[in-house]
């Protein structure tokens, strides 16, 4: 009798604790996120804040860009590959308004980035006001019209 039940008690607790998992990914995505960037080094935060104003704030440095549309990721990880379509559209849709970077994780200058704003999976995009301030992050794959639902507020 043991014999017949064992496996379908392991096979509901599995698929339990995999309903579980996904459904607490986001808390546990955020929750990473901020002992990394909790960890880093106090060095590699300066450098990176002064990367950050000096590259993404636009009213310090005369660009006229209103977004950065920063991607982190990986060449050869297919989420990231799909999220290339969806950067080509948006530079192509906001060419004037949205800046989009492509931070390649693998190189050591971005892994200082992925630090300093705690990425802790990939694809992850950050998008930053015209100040360099996040205002919106996703892990993930997200659709070209989820960004441009976030972009809405900060576009003028």
């Amino acid at each position: 009798m043991l014999k017949k039940i064992l496996p379908w008690f392991v096979f509901a607790s599995l698929f339990i604790l995999i309903i579980v998992g996904y459904r607490l990914k986001d808390n546990m995505d955020a929750h990473l996120s901020t002992m990394i960037k909790n960890q880093a080094p106090a060095l590699d935060k300066a450098w990176a804040q002064v990367v950050v104003d000096s590259l993404y704030n636009y009213s310090e440095n005369e660009l006229n860009y209103q977004i950065t549309f920063l991607e982190f990721g990986a060449k050869g990880c297919s989420a990231c590959k799909r999220m290339e379509t969806v950067m080509e559209e948006i530079k192509h849709k906001y060419p004037d308004e949205v800046n989009v970077i492509f931070r390649n994780v693998l190189i050591e200058d971005n892994l200082r980035l992925m630090k300093y704003y705690g990425i802790a999976s990939i694809p992850t995009q950050v998008i930053l006001d015209d100040t360099g301030k996040e205002f919106f992050r996703h892990s993930g794959y997200i659709s070209t019209a989820d960004l441009n639902e976030a972009f809405q507020d900060k576009l003028k």
